[in-house]
């Protein structure tokens, strides 16, 4: 017998909204309760043949199965669709992810520690400066080099971003390398490095 490990989750979503509906839900406002349609198989294959790697086996599912995005946490997950004949991840911070690096394995760690404390200690404070302007220039050459080290592409190589949270946080599902299947936080604009998951934080 085979058991459909997402049976019935349509469904429960749509019951979900209905109760719902008289109350504001974080995020709800803009997922509405509603999945997008599941991808069928051909629509699955030809994404997975443009973008060059076969996607975890239960986000595979999900999308054939549930939807091909909507109401999920936070503001919902990111809908992938057909865009001028090519499959892409639409949503605030989609396009974060660069499609030619998917097959690429996910790095196992991030940018050097000792590199990013040394770069951490140098932020400019405001109280440190007696003119706001020479501050501004101190904080934007300090945030271009910040972004260099941890918004590189190869940084986010091998994942997708498939949920925003709020406050430019957003999800990144690793898709190639070691950590496939893995989903991992991103709050760089608190100049916090990605998270994995919790069970995975005590092992890296």
């Amino acid at each position: 017998m085979v058991v459909r490990k997402w049976a019935g989750v349509r469904e429960r979503i749509a019951s979900l909204g209905a109760v719902a509906s008289g109350r504001e839900e974080f995020g709800s406002r803009w997922h509405r309760w509603v999945l997008e349609a599941p991808l069928v198989e051909d629509e699955l294959a030809e994404l997975e043949a443009q973008i060059g790697v076969m996607l975890p086996s239960e986000y595979r599912s999900f999308l054939t199965e549930v939807g091909a995005g909507g109401a999920g946490p936070s503001y919902g997950l990111f809908p992938v669709r057909r865009v001028q004949g090519r499959w892409c991840w639409e949503g605030d911070g989609a396009d974060m992810a660069d499609l030619s690096l998917l097959a690429n394995p996910f790095p196992k760690q991030g940018p050097d520690p000792a590199l990013l404390d040394a770069l951490l200690a140098e932020r400019p404070e405001e109280e440190d400066f007696e003119d706001i302007e020479d501050f501004d220039t101190a904080i934007e050459e300090w945030d271009e080099q910040w972004g260099l080290l941890m918004f590189a592409p190869e940084r986010t190589a091998g994942a997708i971003v498939i949920c925003h949270q709020g406050c430019a946080q957003r999800e990144w599902l690793v898709i190639s390398g070691s950590h496939r299947g893995t989903i991992w936080t991103d709050r760089r604009v608190d100049d916090i490095d990605l998270e994995p998951p919790p069970t995975m934080r005590t092992s890296l």
